[in-house]
């Protein structure tokens, strides 16, 4: 008997029925980890400023469809692929945008919904996101893949199955066959967690000194272990006080002017003025937590304006590797498609599946042409030699036009004196005869300049 057909072993993934438990801080699974995406991607101003800038630089990709082959055939099914890609209930900047949900969740799953298009072909008709906080629970098949989840989502909060042949389940790494992926923003969970408490802590403090700190004083009654019921309502209203001061919620205090057999108040307030500074410089601090969470996406290169140090080859460097990395995030978009989208296409339209079309995407960065030129004009006549495929590059990178492309002459001048309005019949006359007559001289100015512009002149 085969078995080579089951496997035998498992991937190691942590998980218990439906749930998985990857992650070693317990405070970091399930929902709490959903409030901690959430508030770290819409509360911190460097992770949205990363992920904005991520984001940004993705949806401006051209993405094209590469037919398997030059045959017509082969060309015509990339064409329709290409038709279905932009055609849409979404335009695919904003499908692109619930796909780049994947990196701050680790994983985004779109549900691909197919329609009857005009042309009585089958297409899609939208790929919807199925919110990350929605999954309730995975399911797993025999094999040990993922068959599907269940979802309970707003606004109904019905338990509704969605199997994995209906999904495009983008991912930003498959560890251990994990589902849910890996968010880029765990690694910056720790310096945002300080960083947060240390900002909380600046305001209070910064409070604290514009305020000042309130002194009060008591009789000792007030504050002993047995004091009476109303003795403890004074407390009260005492630690009240003493909280609320701040400017424009209690600008003032209200004290009996009672004094004791020596002369003292019994109660009295004082405003304690502060030194005004601290032993440690808060600001430096923050940076240092902004820098560590940019670095843990390649993204510190954000910082070295701020920051006034750093060269511009420096910049250059690290922006040339966080473009590697959003290029590798592009390369596993694009294998999702054409791995189950584009293949389950092709064959509910009844066309084999051996000649798939294939969807890339272009360059993050467009390359400097004053460095491409320099390249090239040292290479020339050694390494490479001109030819057309050569500068037919070397134009598209420059967005010249294509080779061969005639030139539109320049409108002629109108000769004074002469009506540049064929169709205005307010000067009387007949104007299908001078219409003809400018029609001809018109023609014979087109062909002069013609010459002059194939002359070179």
């Amino acid at each position: 008997m085969a078995t080579g057909y089951k496997p035998l072993g498992v991937t190691g993934l942590n998980r218990q029925g439906g749930k998985i438990y990857e992650e070693f801080l317990t405070e970091l699974r399930g929902i709490k980890w959903h409030r901690a995406v959430r508030e770290m991607s819409e509360q911190d101003e460097m992770i949205g400023a990363v992920l904005f800038a991520i984001e940004m630089m993705l949806r401006q990709v051209d993405w094209t469809v590469e037919p398997f082959s030059e045959d017509v055939q082969d060309v015509e099914r990339a064409e329709f692929v290409d038709e279905c890609l932009y055609d849409m209930a979404d335009t695919w900047d904003d499908t692109l945008s619930e796909i780049l949900t994947m990196l701050p969740w680790g994983f985004a799953p779109l549900e691909v919904v197919m329609k009857r298009r005009p042309d009585r072909r089958i297409g899609w008709h939208s790929w919807s996101i199925r919110s990350q906080d929605t999954v309730d629970e995975w399911v797993w098949n025999n094999m040990g893949g993922v068959a599907g989840f269940w979802q309970v989502a707003p606004p109904d909060y019905k338990r509704v199955f969605i199997p994995i042949e209906k999904l495009l389940l983008f991912r930003t790494t498959s560890r251990k066959g994990s589902p849910e992926g890996r968010s880029i923003l765990r690694n910056a969970y720790r310096s945002w967690y300080f960083k947060k408490n240390i900002q909380n802590v600046e305001g209070i403090g910064i409070e604290r000194d514009l305020a000042g700190l309130l002194k009060l004083t008591a009789p000792g009654r007030v504050l002993a272990s047995d004091a009476t019921d109303d003795e403890v309502a004074i407390y009260n209203r005492l630690v009240e006080i003493g909280t609320a001061v701040k400017n424009d919620e209690q600008a003032f205090l209200l004290l009996p002017s009672d004094r004791d057999e020596n002369g003292n108040l019994f109660f009295d307030a004082t405003l304690m003025s502060t030194g005004g500074t601290r032993q440690f410089d808060t600001n430096q601090i923050i940076q240092r937590y902004d820098q560590r969470i940019a670095m843990t996406v390649l993204a510190d290169f954000i910082l070295l304006g701020h920051e006034k140090v750093g060269s511009f080859s420096l910049s250059s460097d690290k922006t040339n590797l966080f473009s590697t990395a959003l290029s590798a995030w592009l390369d596993s978009i694009g294998e999702v498609i054409n791995r189950f989208a584009i293949p389950k296409l092709i064959q509910l339209n009844g066309w084999p599946i051996d000649r798939l079309p294939r969807v890339v995407h272009g360059d993050i960065e467009r390359v400097s042409m004053a460095e491409l030129a320099d390249y090239v004009s040292k290479l020339t006549g050694t390494v490479i030699q001109p030819d057309d495929d050569l500068e037919r590059y070397m134009r598209q990178q420059a967005d010249l036009p294509a080779p061969g492309t005639p030139r539109k002459p320049p409108a002629p001048a109108v000769p004074p004196g002469q009506d540049d309005n064929p169709d205005d019949n307010q000067d009387g006359n007949d104007d299908d005869v001078n219409d003809n007559a400018d029609d001809a001289q018109m023609a014979a100015m087109v062909q002069a300049a013609a010459r002059i512009l194939a002359r070179g002149w």
